[in-house]
């Protein structure tokens, strides 16, 4: 395995660099040698070519989830990957995508359905977002009815501990997300989130229990929180006005607590740039439009440090 790491930089005129980690082309995991993985408090194994099958959700805790529907537990073959494959079996999610438990929803449906129109697509193409869309035009409408029914019944964690710092781990990005490099080594965050699994070979094997860090220069969570409470002074719309006090979400809208800081960003983006113009993404394009990257970096921080 070849360690290279992320840029730093980005670009004035396009994304953040550091908020759509991609993995190198030429990166290639380690062969399944045949031993069987574990996880913590978990009695079950599975082989790394079981971990790396996209129809297939590892189960390592079934006691924390009903049963899973077919979809989220296997897909259907060629084109509809099961959805516990990288949303996780009981959808926390990572920082590479979306949490989908607890969503509303009359939500997920919406949003595969952007997919399959293409109102919904990414500021970085051929990230796992080209996934979605060829997913999305393949499942059928019951499909997409179970799993939004399985996900939106499921109660969300907090899973993401927030640090302001002036210095992060040095990294390397796999799988479309950061980790940090074993040789160790610090440098400087500048403006940017460093978003990582606490414990990467966990995550790797897609445990619902992984946790993450997430890495934010000093000041962004008072920064983020006036932004979410109050607006800002005009810089924007108070994320509670819509988003609710607690910002659990309200009705088809949904909670945006407790979510990955990195995919916060991608999505504010995302909506300010065109990249979403579904119904419920052009309900935030006014909201959106004074944000600079700063701004979205702060209120993704804020945001992380609050119970989903």
């Amino acid at each position: 395995m070849v360690f290279v790491p992320p840029p730093v930089a980005h670009g004035a005129d396009g994304p953040p660099e550091w908020a759509y980690p991609m993995t190198p082309p030429d990166f290639k995991p380690a062969p399944d040698d045949g031993v069987p993985r574990r996880v913590p408090n978990s009695s079950a194994t599975y082989t790394l070519t079981q971990l790396r099958d996209r129809f297939i959700a590892p189960v390592w805790h079934p006691e924390d989830h009903p049963p899973l529907p077919p979809v989220v537990a296997q897909g259907r073959k060629p084109d509809v990957f099961a959805c516990g494959f990288c949303h996780r079996a009981d959808g926390p999610g990572g920082p590479e995508n979306s949490a989908l438990a607890g969503l509303p929803a009359a939500y997920i449906v919406q949003q595969m359905n952007d997919y399959k129109s293409g109102a919904r697509r990414t500021a970085v193409p051929k990230r796992n977002v080209d996934l979605m869309i060829g997913l999305a035009k393949a499942a059928t409408d019951e499909e997409i009815a179970a799993a939004a029914a399985y996900f939106s019944a499921l109660k969300p964690r907090q899973h993401t501990r927030v640090v302001e710092t002036d210095t992060v781990p040095k990294t390397f990005i796999i799988a479309n997300h950061y980790a940090s490099l074993p040789s160790g080594g610090k440098e400087a965050i500048g403006k940017r989130i460093v978003e990582m699994p606490e414990v990467l070979e966990q995550f790797m094997h897609r445990d619902t229990h992984a946790r993450f860090i997430a890495y934010v220069p000093v000041g962004s969570v008072a920064r983020g929180e006036a932004l979410v409470k109050t607006g800002g002074a005009g810089k924007t719309l108070a994320c509670v006005t819509c988003h609710g006090p607690d910002l659990k979400g309200v009705g088809p809208i949904p909670g945006i607590a407790g979510r990955s800081t990195n995919y916060v960003v991608r999505q504010l983006y995302d909506i300010k740039h065109g990249f979403r113009a579904g119904a419920l993404a052009a309900l935030m394009k006014d909201v959106v439009v004074k944000l600079e990257e700063e701004d979205m970096l702060a209120v993704a921080a804020y945001l992380a440090t609050q119970a989903p």
